[in-house]
C-alpha cells in the first residue's frame, strides 16, 4: 500500500486528540494516583515531570520517525527504515504485546463499564467492607466480567472497522474533550470537600527526603506506561500522519495533555481521600475498593450527589479506557490487515474475536480455574508482567538502539526536521537523548524490577 493510498488523519486537532487518546487511558486514572500515592506525592510528581520530559519524548517522537516514515503496520515500518529486514522483530514485538495487552485490558475496561452501571443503579453505597466483597465476588466470577469485556470489545470493534478518519479520529475529537469535562467536574467536586486542602499539598509541595532510587525508577516506568511507549500504538498512529506534521512539536503537545490529565486524575482523587481520611498508598485497589468508599463518606450525606460523582468517576474510567483499547486494536487490526491482504472489516473482527480469547482466559485466571494457574500466579497476572515488565522496556530499549546507532542519522534528521523544512534546533539534544539517557535508563528499570540494581 503505498503512502498515498494510505489513510490519514484529516487535520492537526484529530492528529494531536487521537494520539492523546492513545496515550491517555487507565495508566492515567488509575495507575498514576496510586504510584504518586505510594512514592511521596509531591516528589514523585516532579520526578514523573522530568521523566516524560527527557525520556518519555523522546522516546514517542523516534515512535513517530519509524512510523511515519514506514507509512505501513508497526512490524513493516521498522523494515523500511534502510537497514536489514531483521530489525522488524521490534515492530513485531509491539504488535504481539498489543495483541496480549488487549486481552486483559478489556477485562479491567468491563471492569469500569459495570462500575459506571451500578453507580448509576445507586449500588455504590454500603459499608468498607460491602465494598471489598463486592469487587471480590464480582472479578472472579466466571461469566459477568466477561460479558462486560466483550461489551466493551465490540464498541471498540465498531470504532476501529470504521477506519481512520470516519472511526478513530471521529471517536477521539468527541471522546477527549468529554474525557476533560467529567475530569474537571470531578475536581471541582473533590476540591470543594472540607480538608481538601491537604490532599493538595500532598501533591503539589515535594519533600526531597522521599525521594529515594526506588521513587526516580517508579517514575521513569510510570512515564513510559503512561505514554504508550513501545505498544506500536504511537508507531502505528504515526504511520497516518502527513509529511507536514511536526513530529517533535505533535510529541510534545500529547505528552502535555496525557500528563494534564494524570495531575488531574491525581487533583481528583488525594483531596477527597484526605478529606475522609483514606490513605493516599492504597495501591492498585485505590479505583475499585477504597474510592468507592471514599465518595461513600465524602458524599454521603447527599446520596444524590454520591450517586452523580460516581457514576461521573466510571464513566470518566471507561471513556480512558476505550481510547487507549481502540489504539492497541488499531495496531493489531492494521498489522493483519497489511500482511494477510485482507479487508480492514475481516481485519478488525479477527483481532476482536482473539481479544474475547484472550480476556476469557485472563478472566476465567481470577476465577481460580486451574488450568489457567500458573506457579501460583493467574495468567491475568502473568500477561500483565510479561508486556509490562518485560516486552515494554525490551522494545523501547531496542527502538533507542535502533534510531540511535543503526539507522543512517540523516534519515532521523530528515524526519525530526521535515526534509529541512523546520529548524533543527533540539535535534541534537532528541539525538543525544535516544543514544545515551533513554536506553540507560530503560535497561536501569528493566534490571531494577529484578533486584539486579
Amino acid at each position: 500500500m503505498s503512502r498515498t493510498e494510505r489513510a490519514n488523519f484529516g487535520s492537526k486537532l484529530g492528529i494531536i486528540l487521537a494520539t492523546a487518546g492513545s496515550a491517555v487511558g487507565l495508566g492515567n486514572v488509575w495507575r498514576f494516583p496510586y504510584m504518586t500515592g505510594q512514592n511521596g506525592g509531591a516528589t514523585f510528581l516532579v520526578i514523573y515531570a522530568l521523566c516524560v520530559l527527557m525520556i518519555g519524548i523522546p522516546c514517542m517522537i523516534s515512535e513517530f520517525i519509524v512510523g511515519r516514515h514506514g507509512a505501513s503496520n508497526t512490524a513493516r515500518a521498522y523494515g523500511r527504515m534502510g537497514v536489514s529486514k531483521g530489525w522488524m522483530a521490534i515492530g513485531m514485538l509491539a504488535v504481539f504485546t498489543s495483541f496480549l495487552i488487549s486481552g486483559y485490558y478489556s477485562i479491567v475496561s468491563g471492569w469500569c463499564l459495570n462500575y459506571t452501571v451500578a453507580a448509576l443503579a445507586g449500588d455504590m453505597t454500603g459499608t468498607p467492607e460491602y465494598f471489598v466483597q463486592y469487587f471480590k465476588d464480582f472479578s472472579t466470577n466466571p461469566v459477568t466480567p466477561i460479558v462486560w469485556g466483550v461489551l466493551f470489545l465490540a464498541g471498540t470493534h465498531l470504532i476501529v472497522t470504521r477506519g481512520v478518519r470516519r472511526g478513530i479520529e471521529k471517536a477521539s475529537k468527541l471522546l477527549m474533550p468529554l474525557l476533560f469535562i467529567l475530569l474537571l467536574v470531578i475536581v471541582v467536586a473533590a476540591c470543594l470537600l472540607p480538608g481538601a486542602e491537604k490532599g493538595l499539598t500532598f501533591l503539589f509541595q515535594p519533600d526531597f527526603e522521599h525521594l529515594t532510587k526506588d521513587v526516580f525508577l517508579s517514575a521513569v516506568g510510570q512515564s513510559f506506561y503512561s505514554l504508550s511507549i513501545a505498544m506500536g500504538c504511537v508507531c502505528t498512529y504515526a504511520s497516518y500522519f502527513s509529511r507536514q506534521t511536526n513530529l517533535a512539536g505533535a510529541a510534545v503537545q500529547i505528552s502535555v495533555i496525557d500528563s494534564m490529565v494524570a495531575i488531574l486524575a491525581g487533583m481528583m482523587i488525594f483531596p477527597a481521600a484526605f478529606s475522609v481520611g483514606v490513605s493516599p498508598d492504597s495501591g492498585p485497589s485505590l479505583i475499585f475498593i477504597t474510592l468507592p468508599n471514599v465518595f461513600q463518606q465524602a458524599f454521603g450525606n447527599v446520596p444524590a450527589l454520591q450517586m452523580v460523582v460516581a457514576f461521573a468517576f466510571y464513566s470518566l474510567m471507561s471513556l480512558a479506557a476505550l481510547t487507549s483499547l481502540i489504539s492497541i486494536s488499531e495496531v493489531t487490526t492494521a498489522f493483519c490487515q497489511e500482511e494477510l491482504h485482507i479487508s480492514r472489516s475481516r481485519a478488525a473482527l479477527i483481532v476482536t474475536v482473539g481479544s474475547i480469547v484472550l480476556g476469557i482466559i485472563s478472566s476465567l485466571s481470577l476465577s481460580n480455574v486451574d488450568c489457567f494457574v500458573i506457579a501460583g500466579k493467574s495468567l491475568f497476572d502473568w500477561f500483565d508482567f510479561i508486556t509490562g515488565q518485560i516486552f515494554l522496556p525490551i522494545g523501547g530499549f531496542f527502538t533507542c538502539i535502533f534510531l540511535g546507532w543503526v539507522v543512517d542519522k540523516t534519515i532521523v534528521k530528515e524526519e525530526f526536521t521535515n526534509w529541512g523544512t523546520l529548524k533543527a534546533t533540539f535535534f541534537g539534544a532528541y539525538y543525544l537523548m535516544i543514544r545515551f539517557v533513554c536506553p540507560l535508563a530503560i535497561l536501569a528499570i528493566f534490571l531494577h524490577q529484578f533486584g539486579i540494581i
